[in-house]
């Protein structure tokens, strides 16, 4: 008979400890030891006998100079969008882990990868644990996306849906989701810490073993992480975040990890009735609605990747109520709109001490980079002075603490992308200009201060 033991293990970190804590001693988290049983059975269980312990074949000791160099077969997604984030493609035997608040289109966006995938003649299987395979089939159709080579099945048992996987032999696996499906080697519950890492940890070895693209769906907290112990994301080859408001129709694929590219790119969808597309152009999205000579308003160029992107700050500034101001920052670094709020008030003599603030990105999207500290700064002396900004000018450049304005990466990609778009004047940092010369008939400024710029844009 099985030997069976208890122990208690945080839902939030992973730490594991025999008897109950009202605080995880490692990570701090309040009320997250959950009792679990674990036995001393063999947790191979059924897949020990169908897949390799070892999937990066035999193990040995090499120079790294006498390695074969392979070159990475890669495949396209149908969606160039999807492609620039994953680096050019999915690579083969890569496991992909996307994580995304529920009822923002992760399985939407899987589904249409699978057909894509499966219209180009690739067997593509689709492991549902949280819906049947006839709701699956609704969806499909739905979307348009009913093809011969995508294959469903609707199981939470793991070990099960693996032996499915051995006998199919896919090209490309999805797992939906991570937190539905179990071992029953395990006899704790699905979802918990120890099915979510002993889950991945297999899939692991099945991607590689059997040179299998697989996509996991990872649920995430109220906090907008990752749901489960952080080794989930050091496992997998790619973690991607599906992100948006509920309440917008445009949806942003980012890469916080990728193995094979660049954690830089950003994908832009629209969410349509017939499901997701592609934008292929999205500074003029987010500059479509925008109004012009209205105070509080100002053009940044943003640099997401390898892609420039044009953007409307948007600011509003009015005397407070209350005795201390109130200060909010959408898609903005709340912290970086506060410091700029400093500076203007020190350097420029703007009185914002008695005055609300809002600052807001729009569109949605959120933007961390110093280079659009100018726009966020001249937006904010717009609203307070009511003035608008001159039209047709766009505002790159940091603004550093003693109200200098500091050099920015890739300045010509930037200005570039404003000349195509039609804007006239770009008032970019004067350090930056030096031995270059600007692209296009867009006019391009440098200045040195803030105050340079305040004297130009208004």
């Amino acid at each position: 008979m099985a030997r069976t033991s208890i122990k208690f293990v945080c839902q939030e970190c992973g730490y594991e400890s025999v008897k109950w804590m009202g605080k995880c001693s490692a990570c701090g988290a309040w009320n997250s030891m959950v009792e679990e049983v674990e036995s001393s059975r063999s947790r191979g269980g059924r897949e020990d006998s169908v897949f390799s312990s070892n999937p990066f074949g035999s193990s040995q000791i090499e120079r790294i100079g006498k390695i074969p160099s392979q070159l990475e077969r890669r495949f396209t997604t149908g969606f160039g969008e999807c492609d620039r984030v994953l680096g050019g493609g999915i690579v083969s035997g890569s496991l992909i882990l996307i994580g995304g608040d529920p009822g923002i289109g992760k399985s939407t966006l899987l589904l249409q990868l699978s057909h894509n995938l499966a219209a180009s003649g690739h067997k593509v299987l689709y492991v549902s644990a949280e819906e049947s395979a006839t709701q699956l089939k609704l969806r499909a159709e739905r979307l348009g996306t009913v093809e011969d080579e995508l294959y469903v099945l609707a199981e939470t048992d793991l070990e099960l849906a693996l032996h499915g996987v051995e006998k199919l032999k896919p090209d490309f696996l999805v797992i939906d989701s991570i937190q539905t499906v179990y071992r029953p080697a395990l006899t704790s519950a699905p979802g918990s810490v120890s099915q979510v890492r002993e889950s991945t940890a297999l899939l692991l070895r099945v991607a590689k073993t059997l040179n299998i693209a697989t996509f996991i769906v990872g649920h995430v907290t109220k906090d907008g992480n990752l749901a489960g112990p952080r080794m989930l994301e050091h496992m997998v080859d790619a973690v991607l975040y599906f992100e948006g408001e509920r309440h917008h129709t445009y949806r942003v694929l980012r890469a916080v990890k990728n193995r094979f590219g660049s954690t830089n790119e950003i994908a832009i969808f629209e969410m349509k009735e017939e499901g997701l597309a592609e934008v292929k152009n999205p500074s003029e999205m987010f500059l479509s609605e925008r109004s012009q000579m209205t105070p509080g308003s100002a053009v940044v160029a943003a640099l997401e990747g390898s892609r420039p992107l044009l953007l409307e700050v948007q600011a509003l500034v009015a005397p407070t109520s209350f005795g201390t101001p109130r200060r909010m920052a959408t898609g903005a670094d709340y912290n970086r709109v506060s410091l700029i709020m400093a500076v203007l008030e020190k350097r420029l003599g703007l009185k914002l001490q008695s005055s609300d603030a809002y600052v807001n990105l729009a569109g949605g999207v959120r933007v961390e980079e110093p280079a659009i500290d100018l726009g966020v700064a001249l937006a904010i002396a717009s609203s307070f002075r009511d003035r608008p900004l001159r039209a047709g000018d766009v505002y790159i450049g940091e603004v550093g603490l003693t109200g200098e304005v500091r050099s920015v990466a890739k300045l010509e990609q930037r200005v570039r992308e404003a000349d195509k778009l039609g804007f006239t004047r770009c008032l970019v940092p004067a350090h930056s200009l030096r031995g270059w010369k600007p692209p296009g008939q867009i006019e391009v400024v440098g200045i040195s201060t803030l105050t340079n710029a305040m004297e130009l844009a208004l």
